[in-house]
């Protein structure tokens, strides 16, 4: 089918296709419906439950019928309304006691709203300069945070799922773990390590490499002694020792290996060091942190999450590479339609350093916040999460839990174990009917054949109340037990 070059036609369609640029008024007229539902989400926020069991709600949004002519924008509010915000778990809310929360900062949404109008690119540089320079300056600023040089290298990913992987790709490339050498390579790791780690290791062509897990202490950290045995060994048998990755804050316990004495090792024996400190990585504005997380700068990668320890939206983590060239080395590909592109660039692109080509401006989601609201709140907000586990932790001993491990930093094992019956059983029973007040949500974790329950503190909308909520309702639910 062959399409002539029309001017009356085509004059028509513009005439049509200029309808995607609403009018200012039109403009307006859905900013304001759209701006006063989120404004009346949020003033209500502390009065919603954190989690809806109802589920048959959202179902009207399986079906899209989308038709030719537009919807009412109330219309489509209440949609929303009704297949979104009445099941299921609120994210953003202070009860969000579950997983690893993050936020959802008001100014990031600005600033994604911003950066959705003017569209700008921000993959490579020469094509949107600040848009990258913004990127690259916030790198470096975290960069300096943890310790490494100003030549390293990184990228504003999606979370940290996409930043472990890049930082494992560029591990295997930088120690040349080709096809052949694979079987005899070996990575060790934490079996508290979080299953994004498995599943890039899988994805970059690693699955088939021996996966060592290294001998945890009685709080799920990595011993060092243990590791460095294990290596030894296996350079004996001819192995090719290649990758340790260690947590600062496992999902389930929120332990921080002893980042110092696994980064001595791994520098002894010639092994990329990676660390996944996604959760707990922000951490290190406090002073208490500082500390807890020393050694970090000992790491070849590292990752970080600002969807979680800096209370921002989801869809931003960052990745860090001490070795630029390394990190440029796995991902960099150029093709010949992008030869403009080619002139000496003054900044990274990011582009280069990812996996993505069409990337999203993320940076802006991170940098207005910064900017608007400083440092100071954020380094309160950590504190505060700190305190809360550990108030969490005492307290809950006094109504006769038993406890996982001291936290590390913000999140809290623990069970109840009845006089009678299934532990494990009750323990189940206990958080559906945390779940089904849904004035709180909290998770669970098997650690080693034991049904645990989580307290995971992080929303920068969690205080003192909230925790006390919780402690009401599990003394409530444990009474005559």
């Amino acid at each position: 089918m062959s399409i002539s070059p029309d001017i009356q036609k085509i004059l028509e369609l513009e005439k049509l296709s200029r309808e995607l640029e609403p009018s200012p008024e039109l403009r307006k007229t859905v900013r304001d419906g759209v701006v006063n539902y989120t404004e009346n989400f949020i003033d209500r926020i502390d009065s919603l439950p954190a989690y809806i069991l109802e589920r048959d709600s959202s179902k009207i949004l399986t079906d899209l019928s989308v038709s030719e002519n537009p919807e009412q924008l109330n219309e489509v509010l209440e949609t929303l309304k009704s297949g979104l915000d009445i099941s299921g778990l609120n994210p953003a809310s202070g009860g969000h006691l579950g997983y690893i929360p993050g936020g959802g900062i008001f100014y990031s949404a600005l600033g994604d709203y911003w950066a959705d109008i003017t569209n700008r690119y921000a993959g490579i540089f020469f094509a949107g300069p600040g848009a990258v320079r913004l990127e690259n300056s916030l790198i470096r600023w975290v960069a300096e945070l943890i310790g490494y040089p100003a030549t390293c290298a990184g990228n504003l990913a999606s979370g940290g799922s996409i930043a472990n992987l890049s930082a494992i790709v560029a591990a295997r490339d930088y120690k040349k773990i080709t096809s052949e050498k694979v079987k005899r390579s070996v990575i060790y790791v934490s079996s508290q390590a979080h299953h994004c780690i498995f599943k890039a290791i899988r994805i970059a062509g690693l699955a088939e490499c021996i996966i060592r897990y290294v001998e945890l202490d009685e709080n799920y950290h990595i011993r060092a002694d243990a590791l460095e045995k294990i290596i030894a060994e296996d350079i004996k048998e001819n192995l090719i020792p290649f990758l340790v990755i260690a947590s600062a804050g496992t999902t389930d316990v929120g332990a921080v290996d002893p980042l110092e004495a696994i980064g001595t090792i791994a520098k002894k024996y010639g092994l990329w060091y990676h660390i996944d400190a996604a959760y707990g990585g922000f951490f290190i504005l406090t002073e208490y942190g500082k500390q807890l997380l020393k050694g970090i700068e000992l790491s070849d990668s590292v990752v970080v999450d600002p969807h979680k320890s800096l209370f921002l939206p989801y869809g931003l983590g960052m990745v860090l590479v001490k070795n630029k060239e390394a990190l440029a080395a796995s991902q960099y590909y150029r093709a010949n339609y992008m030869q403009n592109a080619l002139s000496a660039d003054e900044e990274p692109s990011p582009a280069d350093l990812s996996p993505e080509l069409t990337k999203h401006f993320r940076g802006l989601r991170l940098w207005l916040p910064l900017k608007l609201l400083g440092l100071k709140p954020f380094r309160a907000c950590l504190e505060e999460k700190i305190m809360l586990a550990k108030y969490f932790y005492v307290e809950i001993k006094k109504l006769g839990f038993e406890t996982g491990p001291s936290p590390d930093l913000s999140v809290v094992s623990y069970r109840y174990v009845p006089k009678n019956g299934d532990a494990n059983a009750f323990n189940k029973n206990l958080i559906d009917a945390i779940v089904k007040d849904g004035r709180v949500f909290i998770s669970s974790t098997m650690l080693e054949d034991r049904f645990m329950l989580r307290l995971a503190v992080l929303s920068f909308r969690t205080h003192l109340s909230h925790i006390n909520i919780l402690l009401d309702l599990l003394r409530e639910k444990t009474q005559g037990h």
